[in-house]
């Protein structure tokens, strides 16, 4: 491991995305905020959501940023690198071993995803208030899941992006990160799904389910939520998993 060529590939990236700040700003926070407005804010005051629904929201909303911008910000410079722009061979002649320039990314997304997902708590709470609660019993817990749910946006954003051609990044969104969305707990709680039985035990393989449910218990856990041991193994789990997978396959696309 070079730390040298590590922190100067990582200041490039950070150089890049102060450049393009615009940008990235409205690509990570202009959905989140709409969600938030729409749901907490216009459902709410109309009548057709309780004054509750803005906390039990929060978390889900917050999962939502930090999966999206997590994935984005890896996968797609991944997708442009290897396939048409070829900036990837620059970064590969980097005086440290291959792996350390995935790693590099999934680091850089991963700040990105944790900035996506914490700024979404004083916007929302700005849009939602009055009525928003906030239940911090467990600030080391919170750090934890936040911490392990932007990690995993990174590592899927590595394993998608060495895995998708570029004609395939409409089906990333419309087969993979929209059903991940719905079926992931973000607009309600796992609970929720009591009276389906068998679709309660399907979306378990869904790592959003765990991001939010986990947000939702450090956050707010006045409101139903799986237990936040299971919540950190199973996200350690799907990180590893992933990180292990993106991997293999970016050592695979630079090799050939």
């Amino acid at each position: 491991m070079n730390w040298r060529a590590f922190l100067a590939m990582l200041a490039r990236d950070v150089r890049v995305a102060r450049r393009n700040f615009m940008a990235i700003l409205l690509q990570t926070f202009l959905q989140p905020l709409m969600f938030v407005f729409i749901f907490g804010r216009v459902m709410v005051r109309s009548g057709y959501m309780p004054e509750a629904y803005k906390s039990l929201l929060l978390p889900g909303i917050m999962a939502i940023s930090m999966v999206f911008t997590g994935v984005w910000a890896v996968a797609m410079p991944l997708i442009a690198e290897f396939q048409w722009s070829r900036e990837i061979e620059d970064r590969l002649l980097a005086p440290m071993e291959i792996s350390w320039v995935a790693i590099e990314k999934v680091f850089a997304g991963t700040i990105q995803a944790l900035i996506a997902g914490l700024v979404v708590i004083p916007a929302a709470w700005l849009i939602l208030r009055p009525g928003v609660e906030f239940n911090l019993r467990t600030p080391v817990s919170f750090a934890l899941v936040t911490i392990l749910v932007a990690l995993f946006s990174a590592c899927g954003g590595l394993a998608l992006g060495c895995s998708i051609n570029q004609q395939h990044i409409g089906l990333m969104f419309s087969m993979v990160l929209t059903p991940m969305i719905f079926f992931g707990c973000t607009y309600y709680p796992w609970s929720a799904l009591n009276s389906f039985p068998i679709l309660q035990k399907v979306v378990l393989v869904n790592p959003l389910v765990y991001a939010s449910e986990g947000l939702r218990g450090t956050l707010v856990p006045q409101f139903p939520h799986l237990s936040t041991v299971v919540v950190l193994i199973m996200l350690t789990g799907f990180d590893v998993l992933l990180l292990s997978l993106g991997l293999r396959q970016f050592r695979h696309k630079a090799v050939s």
